[in-house]
């Protein structure tokens, strides 16, 4: 099912923040695990689930095989959360209607673990992983693999998996600096700094 097909470092003593992202689909579901420590992002593991004869196979046999695979790499690799493309259209109605079908096991594989999900557009995650809304999955493949230090040639479905993934851990450290440049105002603030001074400290950081 889901074997993992390359693994990082072993975890280092300080905490870490683990995601797994995923890009589903009908007959292949990517995944992909990766690290925050510290201002750096460790590529843990990915792999993809795909169905053998996925053509003769019955829907709910494709989706069961493919809830398992996201399952067992989640008990293997115990992330934290998971963190996949929030879908707006499709090309035609019965794509559509399979690629919900696949989100929605990976959902419950989620729901199940207990772990919260993440959904992120295209271009969210897009402009995270390459900095550019409308890059080819060929340029997101190309930097997943940059960033994350990968010399191995992995499947599109497992690099859009680990972009997602990427673009959860990046908008959370923006979001924590944030909050903590916020909480840092309002302290100097509440000992009665002044406006003026607590824009030049701000501008100094």
């Amino acid at each position: 099912m889901a074997k993992p097909l390359r693994r990082g470092n072993p975890a280092s003593k300080k905490p870490a923040r683990r995601i797994i992202g995923i890009d589903p689909g009908s007959l292949v579901t990517g995944w992909g695990i990766i690290e925050s420590r510290g201002s750096s992002l460790v590529h843990v593991g990915h792999g993809t689930i795909a169905s053998v004869s996925a053509d003769r196979q019955e829907p709910a046999d494709r989706l069961s095989f493919i809830y398992q695979g996201i399952q067992a790499a989640i008990k293997s690799y115990r992330p934290d959360g998971l963190s996949l493309e929030r879908i707006f259209f499709a090309r035609n109605a019965q794509s559509a209607l399979k690629l919900g079908q696949a989100r929605g096991v990976a959902l419950l594989a989620a729901a199940h673990a207990g772990i919260p999900v993440h959904e992120y557009t295209a271009s969210e995650i897009k402009v995270a992983v390459v900095g550019y809304g409308q890059a080819t999955k060929d340029q997101v493949q190309k930097m997943v693999t940059s960033l994350l230090g990968v010399g191995e040639t992995m499947a599109s479905d497992a690099s859009d998996a680990l972009a997602a993934a990427i673009c959860h851990l990046h908008r959370q450290r923006f979001q924590s600096l944030a909050g903590m440049e916020l909480e840092w105002t309002a302290s100097l603030r509440r000992r009665r700094w002044s406006a003026a001074a607590v824009k030049r400290l701000v501008g100094r950081v």
